[in-house]
């Protein structure tokens, strides 16, 4: 299969979507991207990559950042783990304070703000400080992206905790329902910090391949999880990875993913390969507009789904 010939239609065919959508600018820090960018990439088991646009540009991952460190905490706790977050699809937005409060602190997936906020508390506390948490997340971002330089944007950060109060009033409600451990302002700001980790779809697209391969990297070699955790992961993505809209996303596209209002997108093709896509004009539902029509593209033109 002409993987690359693929990529460059997709990207013709893209163009007149690339105007659409509204950037995420309830954080001033990403308000003034130009939305007309647009770049995809994939990532083969024996290390080949296609890509197309601007594939080497650096973006917010977002919410992206939640699969890596669902990953780390579902590798430290196992189960232990659904104990304070489920693995239900929310139907709601991914900031909902009355669905949280309704089920006494307990978020309905690690994918929403609140359950990621649960991860990270998490982590913290099986690492002693904050500081030691997102070190360990860092350095698990670079080793699976292959890039040991990666960083987090301290702006996009603080900007994000300037103008976060309903993400620490979540921390606050799960606090008072003796679901955090931690201080809810350090628990929050860490969260921030890994949600404004900056890569490109090429390096997303490298990260991803593990989950791709039942937690094992192809390339090197190197096991991070087992193949029962690497399934729950893409499981859980295929059906809480993009918000309200995960339904509508397995509808059309039909791959586990996870979107980031970045206007990233990554998805795995289990056995096969990787995928990471940018663009950064939203739907309504917070995803990426022609992210998203240009996997459902990529799925049409090459019959690659798990269904």
């Amino acid at each position: 299969m002409n993987y690359q010939q693929i990529l460059d239609d997709i990207y013709t065919e893209i163009q007149p979507y690339l105007s659409k959508g509204k950037v995420a600018d309830y954080i001033p820090a990403l308000a003034e991207i130009p939305k007309e960018q647009f770049a995809m990439t994939i990532t083969l088991a024996d290390g080949r990559v296609f890509s197309v646009g601007e594939s080497k540009k650096c973006f917010s991952i977002q919410s992206i950042s939640k699969v890596f460190t669902f990953t780390l905490a579902l590798n430290i706790y196992s189960k232990e783990l659904y104990k304070r977050i489920g693995v239900e699809p929310s139907g709601n937005p991914f900031n909902s304070l009355v669905q949280l409060e309704y089920e006494r602190g307990i978020p309905r997936n690690p994918f929403i703000n609140a359950g990621a906020i649960v991860v990270t508390d998490s982590l913290i506390s099986h690492y002693g400080d904050e500081y030691k948490a997102l070190e360990v997340i860092m350095n698990f971002v670079r080793e699976i992206s292959g890039n040991e330089e990666l960083s987090f944007d301290s702006i996009v950060a603080n900007s994000e905790m300037e103008h976060g109060d309903r993400n620490r009033a979540l921390g606050h409600l799960m606090k008072s329902f003796s679901n955090l451990d931690n201080d809810v302002i350090d628990t929050v700001m860490t969260y921030f910090k890994h949600c404004a980790i900056t890569m490109n779809t090429e390096e997303l697209s490298r990260a991803m391949l593990f989950l791709a391969f039942a937690g094992t990297d192809p390339i090197s070699k190197k096991t991070f999880i087992t193949p029962r955790q690497a399934k729950r992961i893409n499981a859980v993505m295929l059906t809480c990875g993009h918000y309200d809209a995960s339904g509508e996303f397995a509808f059309h596209v039909g791959l586990p993913g996870k979107s980031g209002v970045g206007g990233g997108i990554v998805a795995t093709i289990p056995g096969k390969m990787s995928i990471a896509v940018w663009s950064p004009g939203l739907n309504k539902y917070g995803n990426s507009l022609a992210g998203t029509i240009a996997l459902e593209t990529f799925a049409t033109k090459t019959g690659l789904s798990i269904f």
